[in-house]
């Protein structure tokens, strides 16, 4: 499995720097997760992750793959995929329209006969209500089209950025079900997320970014016990316990974002 490595990347603004010396590893195989509030640089982050915004300095690379100085396409093609805030499906396309939409690079209309039919096991609801427009599901079937759409690519790394945002506690829980399976089939994950106590319960290991710094990072299970990381997103008293490393001035309250720039 193929690692995400990136090294002090430096991503700007109209030449302002919003992601500073950025360096973080998602292990292949894994769950890392991304805090951080409104504002940190998570999903500029995200962005120089797949082209959108190209960083002025540093370097990503997925495997032995430089990545930089890719096209999203071509990112893409290498095995990354990404679910975006919103959701944003094609309201006025039908279910498997918009799944067959993740499979652009795919020829083969076996091949994408087969993942449909994939995706309509993790996702069983999609299966009924294949011809029903997209725009007319809830917002938690919505949720389960977008991750399907990321899915239809086969990703060696699948990228979520708040799958769970505005959902009902139900649809909540079981995207953070599907979000496991989805690595327990040897799906890397890097998971974006305003709900910190279940993404800490299922993540790997953990990074925080405030100011478009890394001031935090460790195993989701010493981070979840750090006392700045209680205060400040888990709404606890400090409590004692083994410290994650720290890089800097301590996080604040964690909001979702959008995918405009400078966020």
């Amino acid at each position: 499995m193929s690692d995400l490595v990136i090294e002090h990347v430096f991503t700007a603004y109209d030449q302002a720097d919003v992601l500073c010396d950025i360096s973080l590893t998602v292990g292949g195989g894994s769950i890392t997760c991304i805090l951080g509030a409104n504002g940190a640089g998570k999903t500029t982050l995200i962005r120089s992750i797949i082209g959108l915004t190209r960083p002025r300095r540093g370097s990503i690379r997925f495997g032995a793959q430089p990545l930089e100085r890719l096209s999203t396409h071509e990112i893409i093609a290498r095995g990354i995929g990404c679910v975006p805030e919103g959701r944003r499906v094609f309201a006025r396309m039908t279910v498997e329209e918009n799944l067959r939409a993740g499979a652009y690079l795919v020829s083969s209309e076996r091949a994408i006969r087969e993942r449909l039919s994939d995706i309509y096991e993790i996702f069983p609801p999609l299966r009924e209500r294949a011809r029903q427009l997209a725009g007319t599901m809830s917002g938690g079937e919505q949720a389960m089209i977008s991750i399907g759409r990321g899915l239809m690519m086969e990703p060696k790394l699948l990228i979520l950025d708040e799958p769970s945002l505005g959902l009902s506690p139900l649809y909540v829980e079981q995207n953070f079900s599907v979000i496991s399976r989805i690595n327990a089939r040897g799906i890397t994950v890097l998971l974006v997320e305003q709900n910190v106590n279940q993404t800490l319960a299922i993540a790997h290991h953990g990074y925080v970014l405030a100011q478009g710094r890394i001031v935090a990072h460790g195993p989701t299970a010493r981070l979840s016990k750090d006392p700045e990381v209680q205060r400040a997103y888990l709404g606890k008293a400090a409590e004692k316990g083994t410290a994650v490393q720290h890089d800097g001035p301590a996080p604040s309250t964690l909001v979702g974002e959008g995918w405009g720039r400078g966020s």
